[in-house]
């Protein structure tokens, strides 16, 4: 009986060929096949017995021993029973025939056995059930056929897809993952794919290999606890049988799921890091040498290191900082990298508590440091930054406070806490930070008089480095203070503030007087109606009190006659005579009022016209007082009409007016109350500038002062200082509008990213508008000639000015449209300026390239040959300066040779560098130059460099000292080629960490030689030079013109992007902004990375407070991208970072005039009015201008 049932057996489930024995990998790369354990295929299929679990995957291509698991059915002989239980050792099948109580009779099939589950495996095997089979009948019998046929048929179509390579390959399985059958390969290839995977969107389950984790460090003999991976990771059961989703994989997961990713990103546990060690790594499959003494064996390293969790590095470095603050405890450096571990620290914790904790302890750890470092700035500024995040506005100003009573002479703590005071939205009142300036001015003034009183006994007072310094901070402070004054709308007064500071400073009489008796002596001028700087006829305050000296004595002496001459100066006026024309000119005025019926002393009657007038405009206008204000104005081009005209006004009124103008005593009658008033704010008394006056010792101050005047008011003025210096930095920090300098770096480089992508886009500038456009300010060049003209008499052969005032003067006869030409103009103020001081070379130089840039080649040589003819008999200080004027001509004749392909002046420019380099007396060009006469002017130039070598070192290089090298640069780039040109500066003046004004010089003529001869020099040669000039001065528009300029040509805008970001992280810069946003505007790049780059700028602290950055975010958002709603929130954002900027907010209401609704625009002029912006339009003005055109 227990035969015929295995006949049938075999006879339902037919022997079909499997596939050869294999093992599961650990973890492959490709997904093996597999299929549904639910398939008809393995219903009556018995689970293997489980083998144990393995830790490590074997190597591809090893040997396995032979697997003691055979086929379901294998085929058997007839005449072999007694192998039955042998080659069936299924459990099921392990009973002995006896048992079986089937009668003689008995035909019908045995019940079908169902699968055991991976639970009934694990546990012993209860013995089999034994049943009795009935008899069926023939009915049951046909049905049982019918069912047969079907399940044959069944079997056959799955037989056939899993051999076609059907849509799914799941009923083709023919080894599960997990069974103990042996693989041949521990991977498989997906050659043909599974279409299921694009039907449900992911592979299927049984597709992924199974993960678990290898414990290396057991196998080593290493402590468990050091493993990162615990408990959580034991609940992966290498055999679970994951097609069945048991309890264990439900609740532990899989490795890819969100639990298992959590824990591999905890940074409390520790981690195992792979590194590469010595170790050959040529498997045989690879390739088969063909002789393999020849071939070099690559060896690699695979080594595994145990690194520390969050916790221990945290302990470790805690540790380390201790260490090294009690060792040197005087090294600031070891102190601020302690603090920002403890912002890294605080960047991990995601409770508030725990962050606020470790700002405590980040607090602690800078009062330590200030403790055993009280005067180190960085220390103090990085301590009350710290005070920011966790107190209160009133507690740290409270504590901005104390420590400036304590360190009052430190101009970056000043500077630091006036940004603070600007930019605190809740606090920002014009009048109160104006106050702070003067606390400012004066603390840091008497610092100066003390270090004066100091070292009154010393000779070279005004060379001591701490004077110099002092001073030099005082008066970034000031031209911030006039930058302030002019951003919130009181332009005369920041044009009031420089004329008397330049006046006080600069032009101040030889007298010895105290700070007071000055003071007042300087009041007097003041007072006196004479002409100031820039005005006509102005002398300045020395001069003209001279000549009012001179003035009264002589109207002393027509008057008293034969009175004798008491002497003294008598330049105060008589108060008496004064008070008496006061009382006589006020008794008039009473008697007229009383005339009029009006009581003088009637204190009501003084604001009754003014309340009438207001009263009776709103009549006219339909408006009734007594309703809200957002009713009166129903349209938003009203108030997009007030912010034009608000603009206009604030071009055409900076300068300041006189008491005796038409806004004073004098007005006309029918004048109305506001414009006076408005008139009389525009007066610019004593009163208004004696609390910023200070004086200057220093020659580097006062040239600073004039120098930053000039480029105040749009006036072309070279480099006066490094652009790493504090003046630069504050400078570009306080932009508005892009400055010329930048713009013209700008504009070259849009139009050479426009050329190359042959594609044209807006621009920052016509967005922005320029900086200074001089011709919506009516006189400001002629005041700014008039003003450098004056200074001229302070600072005498001053080649800077000199070419400022003579650019000036061409800029204001071309904007004057008079007969006279430009060159004219220039040329004449030029020969003046000579007759007044033939012995000034550099002026010649200035007047012969001015010549030759408008094409009068002839006279330019002229001048130039002149010049240097008349070096003979010059003084030292003059001979010094020599070599700049060589460099000029030979400059300027190799610009003609290069235009104009003419070799006679490329034969003049050798020549004219020959006589610098051979140290001969000059004369002019008679033709070419011998070969003895070029060996030696190279020596010569060897010999001069080598001289320099000292002052490379101490960082003392001089003017003419960079003009020698570059003499010698060009001299070899001509005779020699470009190479030895290059190697010139190179050698000389290897590129350091130095910051002064002529090592930058000298690296932006290198930069040029470098863009003049890029095709001949490779990319590897340019770059790094290029790089390493953008890292030393990030601040410097010229180095990322440069560096664009070269992406442009040889690069893909993809590594450019990554540059510009590296760069904008180590040294975040407006510059390094402006020129990454053109660029991305002239390749029209995305909304998101012109969006990043914005908020990751605004990000940092200091661009945070840039009114530049605002206003290019808001008109892009506005303008290009065309986003109301982003622009709308940008511009909240600007006001409340930058209240004082009064462009800003109009721009608001340019711009947003058709997002904001009435209330809201009404409501920020009143913000605007209350912060004491000085608006000079009244939006009455706007509708009583409706009204006259209704």
């Amino acid at each position: 009986q227990l035969l015929k049932a295995m006949f049938w057996l075999a006879r339902q489930f037919p022997t079909r060929p499997r596939a050869p024995p294999r093992q599961r990998p650990e973890l492959s790369c490709f997904p093996s096949p597999n299929s549904n354990l639910g398939s008809r295929n393995a219903v009556m299929e018995p689970s293997p017995e489980r083998s144990p679990p393995t830790t490590t995957a074997t190597a591809a291509g090893g040997g396995h021993e032979p697997s003691n698991s055979s086929s379901l059915f294998p085929l058997f002989p007839l005449s072999a029973p007694t192998e039955v239980s042998q080659c069936l050792p299924n459990p099921s099948f392990s009973f002995d025939a006896s048992s079986l109580n089937i009668p003689p009779t008995a035909s019908s099939s045995l019940p079908p056995l169902s699968p055991s589950s991976d639970e009934e495996e694990a546990a012993p095997k209860p013995a089999p059930a034994k049943y009795n089979l009935l008899p069926s009948s023939p009915s049951d019998e046909e049905r049982g056929s019918r069912r047969d046929d079907r399940k044959r048929r069944k079997r056959r179509r799955d037989q056939e897809r899993y051999e076609g390579g059907a849509s799914s390959r799941k009923p083709g399985v023919r080894a599960w993952a997990g069974s103990e059958t042996k693989l041949v390969k521990d991977y498989y290839v997906d050659a043909k794919g599974d279409q299921d995977n694009l039907a449900f969107g992911s592979i299927y389950r049984m597709d992924i290999a199974r993960y678990k984790p290898q414990n290396t460090l057991e196998t080593r003999g290493l402590n468990r606890r050091f493993y990162n991976y615990g408990h959580a990771s034991s609940q992966m059961d290498l055999d679970s049988d994951l097609d069945g989703l048991d309890n264990k994989v439900k609740v532990g997961g899989r490795y890819f799921s969100a639990k298992h990713a959590v824990l591999e990103r905890n940074k409390g546990f520790k981690h195992l890091k792979v590194l590469k060690s010595d170790m050959i790594a040529i498997l045989p499959e690879d390739f088969i040498p063909v002789e393999t003494s020849s071939l070099a064996v690559k060896s690699t390293t695979v080594q595994q290191e145990l690194e520390e969790s969050w916790e221990d590095e945290i302990l470790r470095r805690t540790k380390e900082f201790n260490k090294m603050t009690r060792e040197c405890p005087h090294d600031e450096k070891i102190w601020l990298a302690f603090a920002q571990f403890q912002d890294k620290v605080a960047s991990s914790q995601p409770q508030k508590a725990a962050r606020l904790q470790t700002t405590e302890r980040k607090i602690s750890i800078l009062e330590k440091a200030v403790e055993l470092n009280p005067d180190n700035e960085e220390l103090l500024l990085c301590l009350l930054k710290s005070y920011g995040e966790r107190d209160s506005s009133e507690s740290l100003f409270g504590k901005w406070e104390k420590i400036l009573m304590e360190h009052p002479d430190s101009c970056k703590l000043w500077k630091q806490y006036l940004l603070l005071c600007q930019g605190e939205f809740s606090r920002f009142k014009v009048s109160d930070t104006r106050k702070s300036y003067s606390y400012a001015v004066q603390a840091l003034s008497a610092a100066c008089t003390k270090l004066c009183r100091q070292d009154c006994e010393n000779a070279d007072l005004k060379a001591h480095p701490s004077l110099v310094q002092v001073e030099l901070g005082l008066v970034d402070i000031f031209v911030n203070l006039c930058r302030f004054e002019w951003q919130t709308g009181h332009r005369e007064l920041a044009t009031g503030l420089f004329q008397a500071q330049i006046e006080f400073s600069l032009f101040s009489p030889p007298l010895s007087l105290s700070t007071s008796s000055k003071q007042r002596l300087f009041e007097h001028f003041w007072n006196s109606g004479g002409a100031r700087i820039g005005e006509d006829g102005a002398l300045g305050w020395s001069t003209w009190l001279a000549k009012d000296e001179e003035s009264r004595q002589n109207m002393v002496m027509q008057e008293n006659p034969q009175e004798p001459e008491g002497g003294g100066w008598s330049g105060w006026f008589n108060p008496s005579v004064a008070n008496a024309e006061t009382n006589d000119v006020s008794n008039q005025s009473i008697e007229e009022l009383a005339a009029d019926g009006i009581d003088p002393e009637d204190p009501d009657t003084e604001d009754t016209p003014a309340q009438d007038d207001v009263e009776s405009l709103l009549k006219k206008l339909g408006i009734d007082v007594e309703t809200e204000y957002s009713s009166e104005v129903k349209d938003a081009k009203t108030w997009n009409r007030w912010s034009t005209m608000e603009l206009s006004r604030e071009n055409e009124q900076w300068m300041p007016l006189r008491e005796n103008s038409g806004a004073g005593p004098n007005h006309s009658n029918d004048a109305s109350s506001g414009e006076v008033n408005d008139q009389l704010s525009r007066v610019i008394l004593f009163e208004d500038v004696t609390e910023f006056l200070f004086s200057l010792s220093s020659e580097e101050a006062r040239f600073s002062l004039i120098c930053q005047f000039i480029d105040f008011y749009g006036g072309k003025i070279s480099r006066w200082t490094s652009s790493n210096s504090s003046s630069w930095l504050d400078r570009i920090m306080s932009l508005e509008m892009i400055s010329n300098d930048i713009s013209e770096d700008l504009i070259a480089i849009s139009d050479l990213a426009n050329k190359t992508q042959n594609s044209s886009h807006c621009s920052l500038e016509s967005l922005l508008g320029s900086m200074h456009d001089l011709s919506q300010r009516p006189g400001l060049v002629k005041f700014l000639k008039n003003a450098i003209l004056l200074s001229l008499d302070i600072f005498p052969r001053n080649h800077i000015l000199e070419e400022a005032v003579l650019v000036t003067t061409q800029m204001y006869t071309a904007q004057e449209n008079t007969l006279s030409t430009p060159a004219n103009a220039s040329r004449a103020l030029a020969k003046n300026l000579l007759k007044k001081d033939r012995q000034d070379l550099l002026l010649c130089g200035i007047y012969g390239r001015i010549e030759a840039r408008h094409g009068n080649i002839d006279q330019a040589r002229k001048i130039f040959d002149m010049a240097l003819l008349s070096t003979e008999g010059a003084t030292q200080d003059l001979v010094r300066k020599v070599p700049i004027l060589y460099f000029w001509y030979a400059e300027m004749e190799i610009s003609i040779s290069t235009s104009r392909n003419n070799s006679d002046s490329a034969h003049r420019a050798i020549y004219i560098l020959s006589c610098l380099g051979s140290n001969i007396k000059y004369s002019s060009f008679g033709g070419p130059i011998s070969r003895p006469l070029v060996l030696r002017a190279r020596q010569g130039f060897k010999e001069q460099i080598r001289s320099l070598r000292s002052a490379f070192a101490s960082g003392c290089l001089k003017e003419e000292s960079v003009a020698l090298i570059c003499c010698a640069s060009l001299f070899e780039s001509m005779t020699s080629g470009y190479s030895s040109g290059l190697e010139v500066i190179e050698e000389a003046c290897p590129f350091s960490e130095s910051h002064t004004l002529e090592f930058e010089e000298l690296w932006m003529y290198y930069i040029k030689l470098l863009q003049k001869n890029l095709n001949q020099l490779s990319l590897s040669r340019v770059w790094p030079s290029i790089l390493k000039g953008v890292q030393t001065y990030p601040y410097n528009p010229k180095s990322y013109a440069s560096m664009l300029t070269l992406s442009c040509l040889y690069s893909v805008p993809n590594n450019l992007r990554l540059t510009l970001d590296k760069c904008s992280q180590r040294d975040p810069s407006i510059v390094a902004l402006l020129f990454a946003l053109s660029f991305e505007w002239s390749k029209a790049g995305s909304y998101n990375r012109i969006h990043s780059l914005f908020e990751r700028a605004l990000a940092d602290d200091k661009l945070q407070k840039s009114v530049l950055l605002w206003r290019c975010y808001l008109a892009y958002e506005a303008e290009i991208a065309c986003n109301t709603s982003a622009a709308r929130r940008v511009f909240f954002r600007a006001i409340h970072a930058c209240p004082w900027s009064k462009r800003l907010w109009l721009d608001g209401f340019q711009k947003l005039s058709s997002v904001l609704t009435m209330k809201e625009l009404s409501d920020l002029q009143e913000v605007m009015h209350g912060k004491e912006l000085f608006i000079r339009t009244d939006i009455y003005e706007i509708l009583l201008q409706d009204e006259d055109d209704i």
